[in-house]
């Protein structure tokens, strides 16, 4: 199998592109990464089959093999700034949840845009 690194991945747009060992741009699609896994850092290594697409290579049963050191992760966001987040995220929730009253859900934009703002909110309380 292939190896190669994330050169870069848009959780929004649902692919990237992986630099292969061989020296090709390989298309990475959010529907080939492991089980569980959303969204990969540029310079992720991994290791792949690869498909011809319409447009070219494509990546198919991604496997990572090692993650690039994370410095965000080692830093936190001041208690007053994450307190405003959470307070604008809480009228966020309750926007989505009036909806719902009225049996409306989030569009998908809205509920990518709500997960997103909640997992990096749990990711600053974690530590």
């Amino acid at each position: 199998m292939p190896l190669g690194h994330v050169k870069w991945f848009s959780l929004e747009k649902g692919f990237g592109f992986i630099a292969s060992d061989e020296g090709e741009d390989v298309y990475l699609a959010a529907s080939a990464l492991p089980a569980g896994v959303t969204s990969v850092k540029p310079g992720t290594k991994l290791d792949f089959s690869l498909a011809e697409g319409r447009k070219g290579p494509q990546a198919l049963s991604v496997r990572i093999i090692e993650q690039p050191a994370s410095v965000v992760a080692n830093t936190r966001i001041k208690a007053d700034d994450l307190a405003t987040i959470i307070e604008d995220s809480i009228k966020m929730l309750d926007k989505v949840g009036n909806g719902l009253r009225h049996n409306r859900y989030p569009t998908g934009p809205e509920a990518e845009r709500l997960a997103k703002v909640l997992r990096g909110i749990a990711a600053q309380i974690e530590g």
